[in-house]
């Protein structure tokens, strides 16, 4: 098919559009003061504030754990890899449910039962004073995803509007640190589930229409089809390749386990609720929104590779970068329906709105309860409060200027975030294992673990940025540009390139030691999971080297298998 934008024209916003992205935001705010000035009323203490007094119930939770890690992250990088990599890319779906249920029953009662607040506080209790500190990781890594997650709409509302991009990376920081400030966990709670419909109702806008403009949801699967996208049997056990079922499955559901089952931002919502039932049930309710987003974001991905079938937006100069397939996509199908292209502005601001409040009350809680409570012990709740929310003021700017480096780095925002999650929570998960799993396990086992696996995980990262493989060696499927109209450019000011320069990720492979390229061309979906297993096969050979710990000396409640015994006993009685 020959698409191309009508008439010449840049497809841009109008006033239909920018109402209906302002009253997104306006409603987001809105029930941030709602919470802000119903608290006020009733007197706020630091437990509501950082957990909504633990008395949320698991549908709002659920919805809430999903919309935190679906920002406009996903929103762009999803259907721009389910364009080039194919439909395959729907294992992700298969990799979080097994992330989902090992959350549900191995990590979370052990968290839930403790009644912290901080996950940090966890491995103080288990391996003593000083390993809370590997909660500055937990910060470095938040501030840099979160920085990722803020630059991605921006760059949408950048191409979209020829808002300048500072004016868009600062608006967004700057309201959800209001309304974060403002409400707390409830309003992000709340904020979330409405900014998750948001997201969906974006998705299904454009699948549909996308879908009757190409011919019907036949036509879109016999194109996608002849172009290799329906792809569900690449069981191809190549490391190097991106996308695989094993790096889908098994890479992924380690990467998401690092998210949800130790991750500060993740945990402190599910302690939230009232029961650990509820919890476990929030997190059934999340695997479900996880998979409708996922899913719709893949498929919105195919739909459009349908529509651009004999002529890739990237290679004919219409779009500077694989992350602005989608914007530019509802741009042009949406041209003469104002309205629908600031839903889907909305669907992506929606995500990071989301994720970015998340993330600021989530680093607030790890510095007030890991690092500053020691300090705090004759403060009133009052003064207490007030630390909080300043805590929050600073992470929303923190989160605002390292958004405004993200532009620096040469990766997609789909991989990026993925690749500073792995590299940080990857060592996390396997600390949390070991202490949780493993009774031998030990302080300095722990920390020179934590240590080696943070090492291998930060070089394969630094590794595949300076020697990327080629699009060959990842998968990278065929796309073409044999019908399109190059008088017609719309969202770049740079001219068509010549194909043969066209590349969307630099080819090295013919630099540096043959055995180092080989590992520097892993699935970035691996980083994670060799971190973690670093992790525990170092920290498990320091711990009986050094002298393993015995199992009575451990306090109860801290290892899993002393839950498994407790209860049961309980069922015996």
């Amino acid at each position: 098919m020959n698409r191309s934008s009508s008439e010449g024209s840049r497809p841009g916003f109008v006033l239909a559009d920018y109402s209906v992205f302002a009253a997104m935001l306006v409603v987001s705010v809105a029930i941030g003061l709602f919470h802000a000035l119903r608290k006020s009323s009733k007197g706020t203490s630091v437990d509501d504030f950082f957990t909504g007094g633990r008395s949320m119930s698991a549908v709002p939770v659920g919805l809430s754990l999903c919309a935190s890690f679906m920002s406009a992250v996903q929103v762009l990088g999803v259907p721009s890899e389910a364009y080039y990599h194919g439909f395959k890319f729907i294992y992700m779906c298969l990799g979080q449910s097994i992330n989902s249920l090992l959350t549900a029953f191995l990590f979370l009662p052990v968290f839930f039962r403790l009644g912290i607040t901080s996950t940090n506080q966890y491995l103080e209790m288990r391996f003593g004073r000083g390993m809370q500190l590997l909660g500055f990781q937990f910060l470095v890594a938040t501030l840099l995803y979160t920085g990722i997650v803020i630059y991605a709409p921006a760059l949408i509302l950048n191409q979209a509007t020829g808002l300048n991009i500072w004016v868009s990376l600062f608006s967004t920081g700057i309201i959800c640190t209001v309304y974060t400030t403002l409400g707390g966990m409830k309003a992000v709670i709340w904020t979330d589930v409405f900014q998750m419909c948001v997201m969906l109702s974006g998705f299904v806008a454009t699948y549909i229409h996308g879908t009757v403009l190409v011919g019907g949801p036949q036509t879109v699967l016999d194109i996608a089809r002849n172009g290799s996208r329906i792809n569900f049997y690449d069981l191809d056990p190549d490391p190097r390749k991106r996308y695989t079922f094993w790096s889908l499955v098994v890479g992924g559901a380690l990467v998401w386990l690092s998210m949800y089952g130790v991750n500060q931002a993740q945990v402190q919502r599910y302690i939230s609720c009232r029961t650990e039932r509820q919890a476990q049930l929030a997190l059934l309710v999340n695997q479900v929104g996880l998979c409708l987003i996922v899913s719709s974001a893949a498929t919105c991905g195919i739909v459009m590779f349908a529509y651009y079938a004999d002529c890739d937006p990237l290679k004919s100069g219409r779009v500077t970068s694989p992350d602005l397939y989608m914007p530019y996509f509802v741009l042009d199908i949406f041209q003469s329906h104002p309205g629908f292209p600031g839903l889907f502005l909305a669907c992506a601001y929606s995500g990071t709105l989301s994720t970015v409040s998340t993330s600021i009350n989530a680093m607030a809680a790890v510095t007030l309860e890991d690092l500053l409570k020691p300090c705090l012990r004759h403060t009133n709740q009052k003064k207490i409060m007030l630390i909080s929310r300043g805590l929050s003021l600073l992470y929303g700017v923190g989160c605002m200027t390292v958004a405004a480096l993200s532009s620096l780095l040469d990766w997609g925002v789909l991989q990026g975030s993925f690749t500073v999650m792995g590299v940080v929570s990857g060592p996390l998960l396997g600390v949390f294992i070991l202490g949780m799993f493993f009774p031998a396990a030990n302080k300095l086992g722990a920390f020179c673990g934590f240590t080696a696996g943070f090492s291998v995980s930060l070089w394969l990262a630094i590794g595949s940025t300076l020697y990327p493989p080629s699009a060959e060696t990842i998968g990278i499927l065929q796309s073409y540009v044999g019908k399109c109209g190059f008088d017609n450019l719309t969202m770049t000011a740079a001219p068509p390139r010549d194909l043969e320069a066209v590349s969307i990720l630099r080819d090295n492979s013919g630099q540096g030691s043959r055995g180092l390229q080989f590992l520097y061309s892993f699935s970035y979906l691996y980083f994670g999971a060799m971190a973690t297993s670093t992790v525990v096969l170092v920290g498990l050979v320091v711990s009986y080297v050094n002298g393993p710990t015995k199992r009575g000396h451990i306090p109860e409640g801290l290892l899993w298998w002393d839950l498994k015994k407790k209860h049961v006993s309980s069922g015996d009685k």
